[in-house]
């Protein structure tokens, strides 16, 4: 039996970070930045004492609640992150504890943008192979973190936000998340979109601060490239091998990175726009947190039905792409 989706949940912090905030610290402007990027604001977790494990935490507690279930009938929970709370333990054990799952064991997926795909397609396999019956999914990112806010080009992109999901076994057959196809390229994706401080190869030093390798570089023309082609061609790739056609989809749910990138995406796939499922403006890139906050908001607004068809695209770090299809329960 396949894994479907039982519950959907989303947080953005309360804080808003605008274009025209970004302009008193940056030598840009409101328009510059939304004819680019499609971007106006993005949320930020501004209390230091909070990171990426609070976010997942606010989301897990929606999710017990909206599904109706205590926290002792989650078996597993995976978070998807580039940003976790430490390097060691897991931001999942953080969010384990938080919630209160004391029946759960919990780890986490580094995938950057891609992550929360990678994350569901694991813990689909588990309702799949019958191993587990509840698994929460959740990819969450508290961007403002690793970002230098001097330098523009990505500071305007990225803000801080977190969604997830409850996995449980289809009701029936024909339901659920139906394929995933998932990539990567290492030799190619690498040296584009990246952070040098932090790990084993450069650890924290004087040095890695005083050159700001604590902070993420992108290559945005390169990116922009390769996310384009990357995303198409796997949606394309799930369409085929499900027999689904443009008109089929009812959602197409892509990964948040700029609405120029969703833009191309959709018109390569000949997807109708008002298909396309794009809050960009409003939150920026959440990396992780993007697909699954789609899906919460699509669910808050009673658009998803049963037997609707969603195909989930991403792009990001490493390179990483993947896509997924959905028929929803």
């Amino acid at each position: 039996m396949k894994a479907a989706i039982t519950a959907t949940a989303k947080y953005l912090p309360a804080n808003i970070l605008s274009n025209h905030d970004l302009e008193l610290m940056l030598d840009t402007n409101d328009e510059w930045i939304r004819a680019r990027t499609g971007i106006s604001e993005r949320r930020v977790l501004k209390d230091p004492e909070k990171a990426t494990s609070y976010m997942c935490g606010e989301v897990g507690k929606q999710l017990l609640e909206k599904r109706g279930i205590a926290a002792s009938e989650i078996e597993l929970i995976i978070v998807a992150t580039m940003t976790p709370d430490m390097l060691f333990p897991s931001t999942a054990c953080f969010t384990q504890s938080i919630i209160g799952a004391s029946n759960a064991w919990a780890f986490d997926i580094n995938a950057a943008c891609s992550g929360f795909l990678y994350a569901l397609n694991v813990g689909s396999r588990f309702i799949e192979s019958g191993a587990h019956k509840k698994v929460m999914v959740i990819g969450a990112d508290k961007m403002s973190a690793v970002i230098d806010y001097t330098d523009r080009s990505t500071a305007i992109l990225f803000g801080d936000g977190a969604g997830g999901v409850i996995l449980e076994p289809a009701k029936e057959e024909g339901f659920g998340i139906l394929d995933t196809r998932l990539y990567a390229d290492g030799a190619n994706g690498t040296d584009h979109l990246l952070m040098t401080g932090g790990g084993s190869r450069y650890p924290a030093s004087h040095e890695t601060v005083d050159k700001k390798m604590h902070y993420i570089y992108q290559d945005g023309k390169q990116v922009f490239k390769a996310a384009v082609m990357a995303m198409a061609e796997v949606a394309g790739e799930i369409m085929s091998r499900n027999n689904l056609t443009a008109d089929d989809i009812d959602y197409l749910v892509p990964h948040q990175a700029n609405q120029r990138i969703i833009n191309a995406t959709a018109e390569r796939m000949g997807i109708d726009d008002k298909k396309v499922i794009s809050n960009v403006a409003r939150y920026g890139n959440t990396t992780a947190g993007t697909i699954p906050i789609c899906l919460a908001e699509l669910d808050e607004g009673q658009k998803l039905h049963t037997g609707s068809n969603l195909v989930l695209v991403s792009f990001g770090a490493g390179y990483t792409w993947g896509g997924t299809y959905i028929k929803w329960q």
